[in-house]
């Protein structure tokens, strides 16, 4: 580790004392308003990070703090209002908001949403500076509960419940074709009339469970021939003919990597839209970026707008 080099957060830094304060786990998942396991997540990587053992845990005496927990206990306590403090003397002197804002993004939905994202709000609000990064969903959940980023833009299937959102839009889902296919000049498709054909899956948490949800109103089996968890090479197996795709992104092309053309349908079923939303811990007082950011969104993405995607 290189002298100097953090490898702890803030929000860690709020865990451990909330803990020494409560005396326990669940107490401190309440009194920060996050999930048990995402609590118990962080302070393990705090731990990890600091080299130290924080806490002994019981289940006849709950929680209790090392001798080195003891010591550095008032430590975060001191690093926490010296935040606090920082910030606010850093907005009075800019006259504004400054700082860095850590956002984590679905894998596919970045494309859709982060290059408007860091030009507009980058241009309204030059002093903060924002750090995308692309995971799965899961992933995504486990790092708002663990600090590591504070907002993250996801859908809305399979959230989980200690998080709140807003809703940023609403994709339907459609069918992906390629050129030759016998029903490439219909319009809509009926999935149904696929049953029979090849499927390529897109298999990155969560679009397989949104798929599964459609066939809650759609009832056939469909006939899997291949799984990927890379977006553009459902689009690349699709085009050269080797099955169709179910997706709920539809970029502004219709041409793949491989130089083929791909045709996009609406489903004739009367299938649900799913909802991308921007979540973060429910309960936790945003900061002052975060805030900002979500009151852009809100505005840049409402209703009637749209952001390169359908």
């Amino acid at each position: 580790m290189a002298t100097g080099e953090l490898h702890f957060t803030l929000r860690q830094l709020e865990y451990f004392v909330a803990v020494a304060e409560t005396g326990s786990i669940s107490g401190a998942a309440a009194l920060c308003h996050v999930s048990q396991p995402g609590l118990s997540l962080a302070l393990g990587q705090l731990e990890d990070s600091l080299g130290v053992t924080l806490f002994v845990r019981s289940r006849s005496k709950g929680t209790s703090l090392t001798p080195a927990g003891v010591e550095l206990v008032d430590r975060a306590r001191h690093l926490l209002a010296d935040s606090a403090r920082f910030q606010l003397e850093a907005e009075r002197e800019s006259g504004g908001v400054v700082g860095r804002l850590n956002i984590g993004c679905y894998t596919t939905l970045s494309p859709s949403f982060v290059p408007q994202m860091l030009h507009g709000f980058g241009n309204r609000f030059p002093g903060v500076s924002l750090d995308f990064t692309e995971r799965p969903q899961p992933e995504l959940q486990d790092m708002l509960h663990a600090g590591e980023i504070e907002l993250a833009i996801m859908y809305a299937h399979q959230l989980d419940t200690t998080l709140e959102h807003m809703v940023v839009q609403s994709f339907r889902p459609y069918v992906l074709l390629p050129e030759s296919h016998r029903l490439a000049g219909d319009e809509p498709v009926s999935l149904a009339d696929l049953a029979d054909d090849p499927m390529i899956l897109f298999d990155v948490p969560p679009s397989r469970a949104n798929w599964e949800g459609l066939m809650t109103h759609v009832p056939i089996e469909p006939a899997i021939a291949h799984r990927t968890q890379n977006f553009e090479l459902v689009r690349c197996l699709v085009g050269r003919g080797m099955g169709y795709s179910v997706l709920f992104q539809r970029p502004l092309v219709d041409v793949t990597y491989a130089g083929d053309r791909i045709v996009c349908h609406e489903i004739a079923e009367n299938v649900p839209p799913t909802d991308v939303v921007l979540a973060h811990p429910a309960g936790v007082q945003l900061t002052a970026r975060a805030s900002l950011f979500m009151q852009y969104v809100g505005a840049e993405f409402a209703p009637g707008k749209t952001s390169g995607a359908s």
